[in-house]
């Protein structure tokens, strides 16, 4: 007796095309879903192997400028970055991805909906925080965390021995010696002898980023314009090319990124779960953009809004990173992320070379900027002698914590339960 539809998210490789398999030998319809966020396969071999596969459906759904506009964006303007590293490429796909397969099991009237994401990863979490906030009602099929599952398949020769059986194709070629998840934001690379953190990565690894000994010799300017802290045109400042399209200009800026070797990083991160992980990433575009998007805003953003802003910062990232994308918290600094953009508008320039970026110059129609004041050659606005009273006020404190300091007693401040501070000597 069927059990009902499932949705599967199927990228079509060995693993989800098992598992597409061994969900119709648990009596389950399966409709797959491939989504494509930018990544480099062949969606329509996807396509056609699960349909060969016995799916009864396949839908495979273009979310590349879903994904820059309404994830990667809001992030490049909440200036997200997780552990000070991590610039998010993967944590931002799951939500984009995870959305669409729901309103794929709402239309097609799926009970299920189903992953191919390990038991001790993020992604599981990612997923499945996406599935229920979206719909509390959906159940979710997870086959590494599936007892029945876990019991049948007890390693890569119990999977490899049941794709022969099934008549699914194997990968042909060597298989690759790192774990890889690719979008058109980033790529990451884990497992392998990434494993090891003393192992430094090879050179050849790199994808989105050219060899080192392959960066250009020459530096790029490049200007990219901003309207509300979103980035609304990239320019090649030496051919005069311009690209206004979201996804085009973003695609652009990966290929300037990629011939300069820009957005490499090697880290050991936090997991939600609770599990260090170590992790290489190529984030070419983003990392541009976050260059020149903390630029725009210091001449464009108001300090005090600024400092708030760069409170709620790592929380957008943590919120981000642990997968609640769809979460009020979430809505809240939404909110407040897009507020603090308002007027952050102009453009700024930036110089790409052998692997790093720099803003150069950069000029707002909303520019809290003032040449004349800011000039050691005038006093325009601003009277020096003003300064003496607010020094003065700032240092109130300061004079009595020190007055405190040397009413108390030496052999007092010489106990072992006083922290010797700077203000103590």
């Amino acid at each position: 007796m069927a059990k009902g539809k499932v949705v599967l998210a199927y990228s079509g490789g060995l693993d989800t095309s098992i598992i597409l398999k061994w969900l119709q030998d648990q009596g389950y319809e399966v409709i797959c879903y491939i989504a494509n966020v930018g990544q480099e396969d062949n969606f329509e071999a996807a396509r056609e192997k699960a349909i060969k596969l016995g799916a009864v459906k396949v839908f495979v759904e273009d979310l590349c400028e879903d994904f820059v506009v309404n994830y990667i964006f809001p992030a490049i303007k909440a200036n997200a970055i997780y552990e000070s590293r991590y610039l998010l490429g993967t944590s931002l796909a799951r939500p984009c991805i995870a959305k669409r397969q729901v309103e794929i099991a709402q239309a097609e009237g799926a009970e299920f909906v189903s992953h191919g994401a390990t038991g001790k990863g993020n992604d599981q979490v990612r997923f499945e925080l996406t599935f229920y906030a979206l719909d509390p009602k959906i159940k979710v099929i997870a086959p590494w965390r599936d007892d029945v599952f876990l019991a049948q398949f007890k390693g890569r020769t119990d999977l490899l021995n049941y794709a022969r059986e099934n008549g699914i194709p194997m990968p042909s070629g060597d298989k690759p010696p790192y774990s890889m998840d690719d979008n058109l934001m980033h790529i990451s690379y884990e497992s392998g002898n990434l494993e090891d953190p003393a192992s430094a990565p090879l050179e050849e690894m790199y994808r989105k980023t050219l060899p080192m000994n392959e960066w250009a010799d020459e530096p790029e300017t490049i200007r990219i314009s901003f309207r509300d802290g979103a980035p609304t045109c990239v320019e090649l400042k030496k051919s005069g090319e311009q690209e206004k399209h979201p996804l085009k200009l973003y695609l652009l800026l990966n290929q300037i990124a990629k011939r300069h070797g820009i957005g490499r990083i090697d880290i050991v991160e936090n997991r939600f779960v609770g599990i260090k992980s170590r992790g290489v990433y190529e984030t070419p575009a983003a990392t541009i953009l976050r260059c020149a998007h903390l630029d725009i805003e210091g001449i464009a953003m108001d300090r005090e809004v600024m400092r708030l802003r760069d409170m709620l910062s790592p929380k957008f990232a943590e919120l981000v990173y642990n997968g609640f994308w769809f979460a009020p918290e979430m809505d809240f600094l939404l909110a407040a992320m897009h507020k603090a953009q308002e007027l952050i508008d102009g453009w700024v320039d930036v110089v790409c070379y052998k692997g790093s970026c720099m803003a150069v110059a950069r000029s707002s129609p909303s520019a809290l900027y003032n040449e004349n004041i800011a000039s050691m050659e005038s006093v325009e606005g601003y009277n020096p002698s003003d300064a003496g009273g607010f020094i003065n006020i700032n240092a109130i404190r300061l004079r009595a914590h020190r007055e405190i300091v040397m009413k108390t007693p030496k052999e007092r401040l010489a106990s072992s339960s006083v922290f010797k501070g700077v203000t103590y000597q």
